[in-house]
């Protein structure tokens, strides 16, 4: 057994692939994927909240209005300024959604099986490193511009500069946030992006690998995947909401934040 799954070919293309060119501009199977995941999140969202503003009730607005309320009140742990509170919420809710949506797209069966020149159509976003990374660079921007609306500009740019003669400890931990801000971007882009990849890796060797019997074991490990898609899409809106109270926080007052940030960091 070991012997034929040495000899089987499974290609794994760890970059998205160009399907087509509008001028210069190269169009891949990554953003295809990603706008039917955008036209999913929109769609639901826009579906939901007119059903509960006509209050048009059934079991999956029920779910979607739960999963909402979930959120809500996570919001309003995380970050102790109901006003921020507010401001923030249809970034982060609308970033767990379309992380959510378009993880789940790397779980449907066939996703990669219609091709144009021998090369798949459609591939999850969030196995595409550059929308990871784009969606961490939007976060980690959006964060930098409410603490701006909080503390003022000189107030938020006060948290990186400090005057080395006077302040040379407070000075290296300015140096220190900066790198932080980095790092955080980072870290939020390779998880989501980690996770994404190993998963549709980990559903091609269980089609290899169980063969026939692969209608029964497959749906299990979707159904896993699903809930990891769940998960990443959770930890991406809970770090968000983290690293917006550190952004806000006074010096001294986010021990509490920086521990929740480090237990989520190491999941």
């Amino acid at each position: 057994m070991i012997t034929n799954f040495a000899a089987l070919e499974i290609a794994v293309d760890i970059a998205a692939k160009e399907v087509f060119k509008i001028g210069v501009f190269s169009v891949t199977n990554a953003m295809l994927t990603g706008l039917v995941g955008t036209a999913v999140t929109l769609g639901v969202l826009f579906y939901v909240g007119n059903a509960v503003r006509h209050k048009k009730y059934n079991r999956f607005v029920g779910l979607v209005q739960w999963v909402f309320e979930g959120l809500l009140n996570q919001i309003n742990e995380i970050i102790p300024d109901r006003k921020l509170g507010r401001k923030m919420t249809p970034l982060v809710v609308t970033i767990f959604f379309l992380v959510l949506f378009n993880y789940w797209l790397s779980v449907l069966p066939g996703l990669d099986s219609i091709k144009v020149n021998g090369v798949p159509i459609l591939r999850s976003p969030t196995a595409d490193l550059n929308f990871t990374l784009g969606l961490a660079t939007v976060t980690i921007v959006a964060i930098q511009i409410f603490a701006i609306k909080q503390l003022g500009i000189w107030g938020n740019a006060g948290r990186y500069f400090r005057n080395p003669f006077k302040d040379t400890i407070g000075f290296f931990e300015g140096l220190l946030e900066i790198i932080g801000e980095f790092s955080r971007a980072v870290s939020l882009a390779m998880r989501l992006f980690g996770n994404a990849f190993a998963g549709e890796i980990l559903l091609l060797v269980i089609v290899v690998l169980a063969s026939y019997a692969s209608t029964i074991a497959l749906p299990i490990f979707m159904a896993f995947e699903m809930l990891i898609g769940f998960i990443q899409a959770y930890v991406f809106f809970v770090l968000t909401l983290i690293f917006t109270s550190l952004a806000v926080a006074h010096h001294g007052d986010s021990t509490e934040t920086h521990q929740h940030a480090g237990e989520l960091l190491v999941e």
